[in-house]
């Protein structure tokens, strides 16, 4: 990945949302040794007031996205936009020559994601996702465990995820990818294919609707029974 004369990456964060703000953007501090913080893209004029002169950076409209991309100075951008939205700015930064960091997720359909791996493939750019599970301490702990034979050959697991969602949420669009399989879902999903190591051969699953007005456009839950090897 190309970086700056310092030996720092330059980031453009794309989406001031909660997550942004509460933790994409701190975390640059902690990470001061190779990345920097460079621009931030929003649509909100009053988010990009506060950020920008909170952290220092220049912040473009999305609008101006393109224009940031093919600028020159930026190695790398950080996207942090609804579901929906991550093929899109996704493959504008692989065309552009730009290395892509995106919030999971990494689209909330099969075809999104292969696109998004073609682009950068042929731009010859770096994808990853931002999906942190497997970097944490507990995580390792188990598959250390099942690795070494403590508890025997593992036969089943179950995982159960909830939280609540505030009214107005894009969590509850679907239009954007909302839904709590892709929000809190893939967390179940992953860990037992961490666990397992390998990929399940049958899934059976069913979504909920309840009677809360606020999943009209979204199931309230999804459940998934999994098979593997």
């Amino acid at each position: 990945m190309k970086k700056t004369d310092g030996g720092k990456v330059r980031y453009a964060v794309v989406g001031l949302g909660w997550f942004a703000q509460e933790a994409v953007l701190p975390a640059f501090a902690n990470s001061a040794d190779n990345s920097e913080l460079a621009a931030l893209v929003s649509g909100s004029a009053e988010k990009a007031r506060e950020m920008g002169d909170r952290y220092g950076v220049p912040v473009h409209d999305y609008d101006g996205y393109d224009r940031l991309l093919a600028g020159g100075g930026i190695d790398a951008v950080y996207i942090v936009l609804p579901n929906a939205l991550h093929r899109d700015y996704t493959v504008r930064a692989a065309r552009a020559g730009v290395h892509v960091l995106c919030e999971k997720p990494m689209a909330h359909t099969v075809a999104d994601c292969t696109l998004m791996r073609q682009a950068c493939d042929e731009a010859g750019v770096k994808l990853m996702i931002a999906y942190r599970l497997h970097f944490e301490e507990g995580n390792l702990q188990a598959i250390e465990t099942l690795r070494s034979g403590k508890i025997g050959e593992p036969r089943a697991f179950s995982s159960f995820l909830t939280q609540q969602v505030e009214p107005g949420n894009t969590r509850l669009d679907a239009d954007l990818g909302g839904g709590p399989l892709l929000d809190v879902g893939i967390y179940c999903l992953n860990a037992a294919r961490y666990l397992f190591r390998s990929e399940p051969t049958e899934v059976m699953a069913f979504a909920v609707h309840g009677k809360d007005a606020r999943f009209r456009a979204v199931p309230e839950a999804v459940s998934c029974l999994l098979r593997f090897p």
